[in-house]
């Protein structure tokens, strides 16, 4: 078994509890859908938002809708970089696997679509 991260980013529609909560419900379930994740093998999972998402704690989420209880998660402020996305939530999960790293499906979704166009 190897541990391999899988990433993933979508830009939030608003800077609400709601906004935030879809976002994070929508992105997990294609990260999980798309490389098959089984709760029991994720590692941990890092979510890091830009400056001007403030309203929620996309990992509250995470263990509402996804039965994260037992996985470790932090969340963080993305580096403010000048011309950089903004309203931008990203994920990284660590899983345990037995995929080759090019077998990891990356997901970027609405406005971070361009963020990777070197994984698709």
């Amino acid at each position: 078994m190897f541990q391999r991260g899988i990433r993933g980013a979508i830009t939030v529609e608003n800077n609400t509890i709601e906004g935030i909560k879809n976002a994070t419900i929508e992105l997990l379930s294609e990260i999980i859908k798309k490389n098959n994740v089984k709760t029991e093998n994720i590692s941990f999972a890092i979510f890091t938002l830009t400056k001007d998402l403030t309203a929620a704690f996309p990992a509250k989420y995470a263990r509402e809708c996804f039965d994260f209880k037992y996985v470790p998660m932090m969340c963080y402020n993305e580096a403010d970089i000048e011309g950089s996305i903004t309203s931008c939530l990203r994920i990284l999960i660590v899983i345990n696997t037995e995929k080759k790293q090019n077998e990891i499906k990356h997901i970027y979704l609405k406005g971070a679509k361009n963020l990777r166009q070197d994984l698709k």
